[in-house]
């Protein structure tokens, strides 16, 4: 393989991963509404998770396979830096993009987590509000099938 032809390797590598980054920022956007609906469906939220765990494991690949191919190709750049100066330039904007979009999305990600902190506190209160009220309705039950097993009984006074 020629030089310019695993820089545009790199560049695709790059593009690829600025295209998943964009499709993790809307499952972020997907989730906070999940989160902030209250009469959501819970396995739209884990559906959202692992769909963005996918994505996240496609980018580790793809960083892997950039790493791989820069070594390559690192020394010869450093050697060589301006006759690669377009491609170079084209992969800095990249990286810039991808920057931004992950700096972006982890804030995004911080601002989900305490949303799902909240849903998950509320969700835990409703339960334990629950069991009280079953254990109520037990007590309720149990007083009055105790009140139920005596049968009124009168007394004739009169002899």
């Amino acid at each position: 393989m020629r030089e310019e032809e695993y820089l545009e390797l790199l560049i695709q590598s790059l593009k690829k991963k600025l295209l998943l980054l964009n499709r993790i920022s809307v499952l972020n956007q997907d989730q906070r509404d999940i989160l902030q609906d209250e009469n959501a469906d819970p396995d739209a939220f884990d559906i959202n998770v692992r769909d963005k765990d996918d994505l996240i494991q496609q980018i580790v690949t793809l960083d892997a396979g950039f790493d791989e191919v820069y070594a390559h190709i690192k020394e010869l750049m450093e050697r060589d830096h301006s006759a690669y100066e377009e491609q170079l330039e084209e992969m800095r904007g990249l990286i810039r993009q991808i920057m931004a979009n992950d700096a972006s999305i982890r804030v995004e990600e911080q601002r989900n987590y305490k949303l799902a902190q909240q849903k998950f506190a509320a969700v835990k209160k409703q339960v334990r509000e629950v069991k009280a009220s079953q254990k109520m309705v037990n007590s309720y039950y149990q007083n009055m099938m105790k009140q139920s097993r005596y049968q009124p009984q009168y007394m004739d006074r009169k002899k």
